[in-house]
């Protein structure tokens, strides 16, 4: 049975097409991966599906009784509402439908026996909503499912106002877990979420019985949870039945036979033009020329296979630094309460060192005290001589007017139009991009456009917070190769160990130590 029916659709922007003719259909307990490359037109095919831009063409039916529940990161969540709040607000619905039935067993004792008949068996079937949603037990409901995204660790009365990028997406995608709609559409939903997280998210999933469209670039996590995957390259949507490992396989084979299928084609042509011109002249032989002149304008010319346009990177190389990068005596991480115990580490120089642990642990509030950009709670801090450090942090531009050529060029005011173009194409972008605004770009974008930034200068210590959110596999691979070939001092957050664990010299949990019980 079919949930979810996309016929023809045709959109774009501009001269640019983003889906062509694309149809498409979700059948009921279906789970689907959407993938491609960054800036194909994933996000925009939800938002096509869910109403919220209409397509240049096409039709997009929902069957009926059908509830859509979408990770919308964008959502408005209102001050003095505590996470709790937000929570509660998943079961609205059943609310309102625990007053309809206190208002039918109201209405009981003034109607005929058949109305009866018809207001208890509507009772009945709001009943077993009620139980099947977990009403009856809400708090529990809400505690167990919080639990399992982290969210009892920042405390399910913080004031929603206060909570990072990272921590808002969570509390969105649990409420959104909590309202159990019959489809469920997430864009990227393990970007903020640490190992332990994903691991609950993924047997979540695996166990869901309703149908869900899942965009991810975590490979790993994507390929245990679905069963059907629907590719978007070059504007044109395939599905393809399995899971992503069986795709990969059955993607490489039809690339091959495309490729092939355009050379015999193009060997053919040549053959074909070369007898015209040989014969069209003679009079024994310029009928057959004419013949196969005619079988040339009638042949249905096949087009070039496009080439995804993968991205280069490489980071520059600054001096030596001192053998000690930082060591810290005695050091208490946090913002106005310490969010470790005393600790002592030194980082010493050119290694490589990967910090993971649960959210809210301190990661993030590690490098950014590292970088001095935050004060230690207490404890000292010593850095090194002669650094040149750059940093990528996790959250930026997020309403960034400039373009991606001003961004740059802003910041290399020394480099020229064409340098600063050359540089953002070797990092995988378009001139299309390169052009737009970095509010406007797709994530995955905005970090090329980011990385390329930190590609420009020399540094001997890169530190980065997350880089990997919202980045293809294309742009993964690159570049945890990059990484592996800088001679530096690498200082990584990140939730992927599959990313970091062939180069890291070193892995340090910060659940070793948090003063937290986690």
């Amino acid at each position: 049975m079919s949930v979810l029916t996309v016929s023809n659709v045709t959109h774009g922007f501009g001269a640019r097409q983003i889906l062509d003719d694309a149809s498409f259909r979700l059948l009921k307990g279906e789970h689907v991966g959407l993938i491609g490359a960054n800036g194909e037109g994933k996000s925009t095919f939800l938002n096509i599906i869910t109403g919220k831009i209409p397509p240049d063409e096409g039709k997009i039916e929902w069957s009926n009784q059908v509830t859509v529940g979408y990770l919308d990161q964008h959502a408005v969540l209102e001050k003095g509402m505590t996470i709790r709040d937000v929570l509660q607000r998943a079961f609205d619905d059943l609310f309102v439908m625990e007053q309809n039935i206190n208002d039918a067993y109201n209405r009981m004792g003034d109607v005929s026996e058949d109305e009866m008949n018809k207001l208890l068996e509507q009772v009945g079937e709001w009943q077993e909503i009620l139980e099947q949603r977990g009403f009856y037990e809400i708090d529990a409901v809400i505690e167990r499912t919080a639990a399992g995204l982290g969210l009892m660790d920042i405390g399910l009365d913080r004031d929603v106002t206060e909570l990072s990028g990272g921590q808002r997406t969570k509390v969105l995608l649990t409420k959104l877990l909590l309202e159990k709609p019959t489809i469920l559409l997430l864009d990227e939903p393990t970007n903020y979420l640490d190992v332990e997280h994903i691991q609950w998210l993924q047997n979540y999933l695996q166990n869901y019985e309703n149908a869900f469209i899942l965009i991810s670039h975590d490979m790993e996590f994507l390929n245990s949870v679905v069963n059907v995957i629907y590719h978007i390259e070059q504007a044109v949507l395939t599905r393809y039945t399995g899971d992503y490992h069986q795709f990969q396989a059955a993607y490489e084979v039809k690339k091959a036979q495309a490729a092939k299928a355009y050379e015999r084609q193009q060997q053919e042509i040549e053959r074909m033009e070369d007898f015209i011109q040989r014969n069209k002249a003679r009079v024994a032989t310029r009928g057959m020329a004419n013949s196969r002149a005619k079988r040339l304008e009638k042949m249905e010319i096949l087009e070039k296979p496009k080439e995804y346009i993968k991205p280069s990177f490489g980071f520059k190389e600054g001096r030596t630094p001192s053998r000690f990068i930082v060591e810290a005596f005695g050091l208490e991480l946090g913002y106005d309460e310490p969010l470790t115990r005393p600790v002592d580490f030194q980082i010493e120089r050119n290694k490589k060192i990967a910090i993971r642990g649960v959210n809210g642990l301190g990661k993030t509030t590690l490098l950014k005290t590292i970088l001095g950009l935050l004060k230690p709670v207490s404890g000292e801090l010593v850095k090194g001589d002669f650094l040149q450090i750059g940093y990528f942090a996790q959250e930026d531009t997020p309403s960034n007017s400039e373009t991606a050529l001003d961004y740059i060029w802003n910041e290399y005011p020394a480099m020229t139009n064409a340098e600063v173009r050359a540089a953002l194409a070797r990092c995988g972008l378009t001139n299309e991009h390169i052009t737009s605004q970095m509010r406007v770009l797709s994530g995955g974008e905005n970090a090329k456009v980011r990385l390329c930034k930190l590609m420009q200068n020399k540094y001997n210590v890169l530190v980065l917070d997350e880089p990997t959110n919202h980045l293809d596999i294309y742009a993964k691979e690159e570049l945890s190769r990059a990484l592996r070939e800088f001679k530096g001092t690498i200082v990584l957050v990140s939730h992927e160990p599959e990313f970091y664990k062939d180069w890291v010299t070193d892995i340090w949990n910060i659940e070793d130590w948090t003063t937290k019980i986690v």
